[in-house]
């Protein structure tokens, strides 16, 4: 009997009651050719290989990541519980140790969600990866964590969410945003003042193909992986970076994400996007499950692959060279830039306008965050958009030292009701989420 070399453990759910549209490319037949595929090969089949069946997230799981303005029923639907339970139950099957690594393959997705949302951005609502990695770190204690993000599109929610976090790395692997949604994810973009460095962003170039990707992995991914030590690697397995894929303008194939998961050695997968439904996700994802789980994964091919049709030109060769060689000199200075971000303030401050594509909001945020040497730093949003709501977003880091969990209730405390239509306080050191409404 063929046998995993690495126990897996899998998540299915294709949410078939969700959809933005019958015809979207974000919809349940996404997972429903991959089901059909892995059923065909027998993976299922495979001694070390396990489907589980998803939990349902909590409301209390959703307020650890996120602020959800009105409410979290206002901007989710049941579907979107499902799939970040998908995420948290192969979270936990890791973490259990029942599997050595856990692949979810569901949807709807998450990576484009940021802390406070107003509506659904990029096809997302919730954060998935985001409410798995803050339950692990409530219930199990997991203190450094790395996210991987290979989705063709820059994963801004789930940068924003840690932005402020040192003790987690985000890295993000995408197509340049000059020529892609979101048009954010640049080499500069590093993270806040008291977690510079932790976000590294690399913008590869329009029809980088698997040459490119896995130089980037060896050469720019893996070092910085080396040198952070991180309890736990988190792949935001997005697929669209594929070279049929609709929506995109990249050259990657089945094999290329195979041998990319193989290099990663992720414990946990959670699915983002991919949108080329029959053609090209099944056989990526089986090539993944295969990598995943240490198995050869050399007979995985698309009907119509053909590398020589998707090779890289010498010119995106030489333009990622010397991306790696800033990216690597980035996160070599991060110590230098971090105290010059931080040298002589007691808070710092950042405004910003967010589109939500998906439903036409246009969000205003103004940020203060506490400067501080011993944690995260609490911060505060003061969020509206044209909706009409305004809302008082209050944060207290994990690890937060009493300094800055004090800041934060008195922001809380102090907040005027008459301003805002709700005030909202995270306190991730007791794991406690307050909420005051506007007074009539």
């Amino acid at each position: 009997m063929l046998r995993a070399k690495h126990t897996t453990g899998l998540v299915f759910f294709p949410a078939f009651d969700w959809a933005i549209s019958p015809n979207h490319p974000e919809r349940e037949e996404r997972l429903l050719y991959t089901q059909d595929q892995v059923l065909e090969e027998g993976i299922l089949d495979i001694s070390g290989i396990t489907e589980y069946k998803p939990d349902l997230a909590t409301i209390r799981d959703i307020r650890r990541a996120h602020f959800c303005v009105p409410d979290e029923w206002a901007v989710t639907t049941e579907s979107h519980f499902i799939s970040a339970g998908g995420a948290k139950t192969i979270g936990m099957a890791v973490m259990d140790r029942q599997v050595k690594r856990g692949f979810a393959l569901v949807r709807p997705p998450g990576h484009h969600a940021m802390r406070v949302v107003h509506g659904s951005r990029g096809f997302c609502n919730i954060n998935i990866e985001a409410v798995m990695i803050e339950f692990l770190r409530t219930a199990y204690g997991v203190r450094k964590i790395a996210i991987v993000d290979t989705d063709c599109h820059h994963g801004d929610g789930t940068q924003d969410i840690y932005w402020h976090d040192p003790d987690v790395l985000f890295i993000s692997l995408h197509q340049d945003g000059r020529t892609l949604y979101p048009g954010s994810g640049f080499v500069n973009e590093q993270g806040g003042p008291n977690a510079t460095g932790m976000t590294v962003n690399i913008p590869l170039p329009p029809n980088t193909s698997e040459e490119g990707f896995l130089y980037t992995i060896n050469n720019m991914v893996l070092p910085i992986l080396d040198d952070f030590k991180p309890d736990i690697i988190v792949n935001s397995a997005g697929q669209d970076n594929h070279y049929a894929d609709p929506i995109t303008n990249m050259n990657f194939s089945a094999q290329g994400y195979a041998k990319l998961t193989e290099l990663l050695k992720p414990d946990i997968a959670v699915l983002e996007g991919g949108y080329s439904i029959e053609s090209a996700l099944p056989y990526m994802n089986v090539g993944i499950i295969l990598a995943m789980a240490g198995l050869d994964y050399s007979r995985v091919r698309e009907p119509n692959y053909d590398p020589e049709r998707i090779r890289q030109g010498y010119d995106v060769t030489e333009y990622i060279e010397k991306l790696g060689e800033k990216v690597m000199r980035f996160w070599g200075e991060r110590g230098e830039k971090q105290a010059e971000l931080q040298d002589g303030k007691e808070f710092d401050e950042r405004s910003r306008s967010i589109f939500y594509d998906t439903d036409n909001i246009i969000e205003k945020q103004q940020e203060k965050i506490r400067i501080c040497r011993d944690c995260g730093g609490a911060f505060r949003i003061d969020s509206s958009s044209d909706l009409k709501n305004r809302v008082l977003a209050i944060h207290v880091p994990v690890g937060g030292c009493p300094a800055c969990k004090q800041t934060a209730y008195d922001w809380y405390e102090s907040a005027d009701d008459g301003m805002y239509d709700g005030i909202f306080l995270q306190d991730r050191t007791e794991d406690k989420y307050l909420k005051r409404n506007r007074k009539k």
